[in-house]
C-alpha cells in the first residue's frame, strides 16, 4: 500500500481542520469507484447511488486522519464500498473499514450524514466534514485544556448545556459539542443510539481553556466564518 502526503486538502472544512488534515493526514491508494460501476449496476444498485459513491471517493478516499477519541478510533480511512438500501428507504454506503471489530459500520446514510450502522442506524454528523471537524477540535481542545473529565451513562444527564452555545462546524447529529465561558463539552450517544444501549452515552469536558483554546483560530461567535 502506497502513502502519500497531503497536496491538496478537500474544501468546506474550517481552517483548524485544513490544518489538522494538512499536518496530520496522509492518503493511501483505494480502488476506483468507476471500475466497480457495472458490477453495482448489475446488482440493482441505482446509478445515482454509484454516483454518490464516485464523487465520495474522488473528494475523501484514501483520507488516512488520526483516530478519534470514540467509536474505537473510527474508519481506517476513507473508502467508498457496499451500498444498501431501498429506493422507498434510501441508501447508505461503506464510508470506510473499522480500525478495530467494533459491532457497527460506518456508513454516509441517504442526506449525505456520516454515522453507525448495526441492526439501527445512528447520523453522527450531517456530512464527513463534520467528522473531521471533531477529529481536529478533540485534538486541539486535547492540547490546550488543563483539565479533561469523562462523564458516562446516565451521569451525562446532568450536563447542562442549555447556557451554552453550540459548535455549529462539528454539524452535530448523535454527538455534538458545545461552547462554555472556559470550556468545551462533547457528548457522544451514536453507540447508545444504534445499539440501544442508553449506558453507552459518553461526554468529555475540557476546561480551563482560554480564547484560544475555546475556539481555535475558528470565528468568534461565528463559528463558519474560517470556512472555505
Amino acid at each position: 500500500m502506497d502513502l502519500n502526503r497531503i497536496k491538496d486538502v478537500p474544501g468546506g472544512l474550517t481552517r483548524r481542520a485544513r490544518n489538522f488534515v494538512a499536518v496530520h493526514g496522509i492518503r493511501v491508494d483505494t480502488r476506483s469507484v468507476e471500475r466497480r460501476r457495472q458490477w453495482w449496476l448489475d446488482r440493482g444498485i441505482p446509478a445515482g447511488v454509484v454516483d454518490r459513491m464516485a464523487a465520495y471517493q474522488e473528494h475523501w478516499g484514501g483520507l488516512l486522519l488520526p483516530p478519534a477519541s470514540q467509536y474505537d478510533g473510527g474508519p481506517k480511512y476513507f473508502d467508498a464500498d457496499s451500498p444498501e438500501g431501498t429506493s422507498s428507504e434510501g441508501w447508505w454506503f461503506e464510508a470506510g473499514t473499522q480500525r478495530t471489530a467494533v459491532p457497527y459500520a460506518f456508513m454516509i446514510g441517504p442526506a449525505g450524514e456520516f454515522g453507525i450502522q448495526a441492526d439501527s442506524w445512528a447520523p453522527l454528523h450531517a456530512s464527513v466534514e463534520g467528522w473531521i471537524e471533531v477529529l481536529a477540535l478533540t485534538h486541539h481542545a486535547s492540547m490546550w485544556a488543563k483539565q479533561i473529565t469523562k462523564i458516562t451513562g446516565d451521569d451525562v444527564d446532568g450536563i447542562e448545556v442549555d447556557a451554552m452555545e453550540p459548535v455549529l462546524e462539528v454539524q452535530g447529529l448523535a454527538d455534538n459539542w458545545w461552547r462554555g465561558a472556559d470550556s468545551l463539552v462533547a457528548i457522544y450517544t451514536g453507540e447508545a443510539r444504534c445499539l440501544s444501549f442508553p449506558r453507552g452515552r459518553t461526554a468529555l469536558i475540557y476546561s480551563g481553556l482560554d480564547e484560544w483554546g475555546l475556539y481555535g483560530g475558528v470565528g468568534d461567535g461565528s463559528p463558519r466564518a474560517e470556512q472555505s
